[in-house]
C-alpha cells in the first residue's frame, strides 16, 4: 500500500481508490491515534463531520460517522458546508476532531478525507503517518479495542453550523460591501448557500451562478478552475467584480469589471497592502509558495513588504505562518489564509475581504491588482507518468539545467509532482511568453519520455 495521505488529506476515485471500508478504517484509526496522543484525555470525544455535495459524499459520510461512533466518539453532522466552515466549527464548538469529505477542485468522481485537529488546524505530518500506520496494522487483522453499551459514540445533526459560520465571516469584515455589484460562481459546490448568504448580509448586490448542486455537477465547467462563465457574467451584468470558488470553497479567484482574471498572487498583493494599511499585517510579511509569480515577489519588494517562500501546499504556508506569528499567506491557485480569522484557506472569507478593499478604497479591482505585473508563466500538467521519479531522473535534471541556462536571470523553471493528482507539473516563467511556452513544451516532452 502506497502512502495514503497527500498534501491535502486522502484523495482518490470514490468507491475505487477511496472506498467505504477505507473511510471507516481511517476514521477509527484517527480516533485511536488522537486518543493515544492525549487529545481526548479526561473527556468523551466529539467530532464535527461535513462534506461537499458530491454524490459519493453521502456513503462516505456514513462510513466516517460509523467509524468514529464505533470508536466511542460523539459526532456532530453539519451536512454540506465548505472545508473552512468545518475547520471553523471544529474550533468554535470545542470539538476534538473535524472531518471534511471533499476532493476540492477535482472532478466529481473523486472524493477525499481531510482531518482537522482540536482548534480546527490540519493534522501534523507525524499524526497523519501514525494514523496511516495504525490503519495498516488493523487492516491486516489486529482487532480494534471497541467500546460497547453506553461507551459507543452518539450521532446527531447540527443545523446551526451555516448561520454560525456566516455570522463569523460577516463579523470580521473591516467594512461593508454596500454599493458593489458582485457575481459569485459557487462551482455547484459546498459554498452554494454559504457564500451568497454572507455577501448578501454584508450588503452586496449579487448575481449568482453555479449554485445549484445536484451531486454530479460539482466543478463541471464552472468555479475557480473554469472562469469563462464568470468572466462573461461579470461583463454581461456590468458587475464591479466576480468571485469564483472551487468545490469545497477553500479557494478564491476573482475577475475584474472588464472580465480579466485576478489570480491568487494578485489577491495576496491587494490584501497585503490593505492589511498593512490597517496595521494587521504582522511583521509586514506575507508568505507564499515557490509557484508564486516572480512579479509578486518584485511587487512586494517594491512596496516594502517581506516575502517568505515555502514548498507548494497551503499546509506549508500555514506552518510557516504559525511558526513566526504571521497573518497572511497563500498560493497562486487561490488558497489564501488570513490567520487571525481562519485556520485554513477560506475562499468565502478571501472574496469578502477582497470586495471590502474595493468598497473601502473606491478603486476598481483592476486598479488595485495592478500593484503587481504578472510575468509570463506557462504551466503544463503531464499525466500518466511516474511522478515519484521527478527528482531522481538524470535525463530530466539535464533538461532542466539546459532550460535554466537558456532563461538566465529573466526566468525560472519549476518541476514538481502533484500532491493531489497523478501528474507532474511543469512551470516556466520568462520575460517573453513565446519563450516560456517553448521551454515548457520541451520540458513536458522530456517528462513524458523520461518518466512515462
Amino acid at each position: 500500500m502506497g502512502r495514503l495521505f497527500g498534501t491535502d488529506g486522502v484523495r482518490g476515485v470514490a468507491n475505487a481508490d477511496l472506498t467505504a471500508e477505507l473511510a471507516l478504517g481511517l476514521s477509527v484509526a484517527a480516533a485511536h491515534v488522537l486518543a493515544e496522543a492525549g487529545t481526548f484525555a479526561g473527556h468523551r470525544a466529539t467530532a464535527v463531520v461535513g462534506r461537499d455535495p458530491r454524490a459519493s459524499g453521502e456513503f462516505l459520510e456514513a462510513a466516517v460517522v460509523a467509524g468514529l461512533a464505533s470508536a466511542g466518539v460523539d459526532v456532530l453532522r453539519v451536512g454540506v458546508l465548505p472545508t473552512p466552515a468545518v475547520a471553523h466549527l471544529t474550533g468554535a464548538l470545542g470539538a476534538d476532531l473535524g472531518v471534511m469529505l471533499s476532493a476540492s477542485h477535482n472532478a466529481m468522481p473523486d472524493n477525499g478525507i481531510k482531518f482537522f485537529a482540536r482548534g480546527g488546524h490540519k493534522l501534523a505530518d507525524e499524526l497523519e503517518d501514525r494514523i496511516e500506520s495504525v490503519y495498516a496494522e488493523h487492516r491486516t487483522g489486529a482487532p480494534w479495542d471497541r467500546p460497547t453499551g453506553a461507551g459507543v459514540g452518539r450521532v446527531r445533526d447540527y443545523d446551526q453550523g451555516l448561520d454560525q459560520y456566516v455570522a463569523h465571516l460577516v463579523g470580521v469584515l473591516p467594512n461593508r460591501l454596500d454599493g458593489l455589484k458582485i457575481v459569485l460562481d459557487e462551482a455547484h459546490g459546498a459554498a452554494s448557500r454559504v457564500s451568497p448568504e454572507a455577501f448578501a448580509r454584508a450588503g452586496a448586490e449579487l448575481v449568482t451562478i453555479g449554485a445549484v448542486p445536484d451531486g454530479l455537477n460539482i466543478n463541471d465547467g464552472c468555479g475557480s478552475t473554469h472562469l469563462d462563465l464568470l468572466k462573461a457574467a461579470v461583463v454581461e451584468h456590468g458587475a464591479d467584480l466576480g468571485i469564483a470558488h472551487d468545490g469545497d470553497a477553500d479557494r478564491c479567484l476573482a475577475v475584474d469589471h472588464s472580465g480579466a482574471e485576478v489570480d491568487g498572487d494578485q489577491i495576496l498583493a491587494v490584501l497585503a497592502l490593505a492589511m498593512r494599511e490597517r496595521e494587521a499585517l504582522r511583521e509586514d510579511t506575507v508568505v507564499a509558495t515557490v509557484m508564486s509569480n516572480l512579479g509578486f515577489k518584485l511587487a512586494m519588494e517594491r512596496e516594502g513588504i517581506r516575502f517568505v517562500q515555502t514548498a507548494v501546499g497551503d499546509r506549508y504556508v500555514l506552518e510557516e505562518m504559525k511558526e513566526h506569528g504571521l497573518a497572511l499567506g497563500g498560493e497562486q491557485s487561490g488558497h489564501v489564509i488570513i490567520l487571525d480569522h481562519a485556520t485554513t484557506g477560506d475562499g468565502t472569507l478571501t472574496g469578502l475581504m477582497l470586495a471590502a478593499r474595493v468598497a473601502q478604497s473606491g478603486r476598481t479591482l483592476r486598479d488595485l491588482a495592478s500593484v503587481m505585473e504578472r510575468l509570463p508563466q506557462v504551466l503544463i500538467n503531464v499525466p500518466d507518468v511516474d511522478k515519484a521519479r521527478v527528482t531522481s531522473s538524470a535525463e530530466l535534471a539535464t533538461a532542466v539545467a539546459e532550460a535554466e541556462r537558456e532563461l538566465g536571470s529573466t526566468g525560472r523553471v519549476l518541476l514538481r509532482s502533484s500532491g493531489t493528482e497523478p501528474l507532474v507539473r511543469v512551470m516556466v516563467e520568462a520575460a517573453d511568453i513565446e519563450q516560456a511556452r517553448s521551454v515548457a513544451g520541451r520540458l513536458a516532452d522530456v517528462v513524458k519520455s523520461a518518466l512515462g
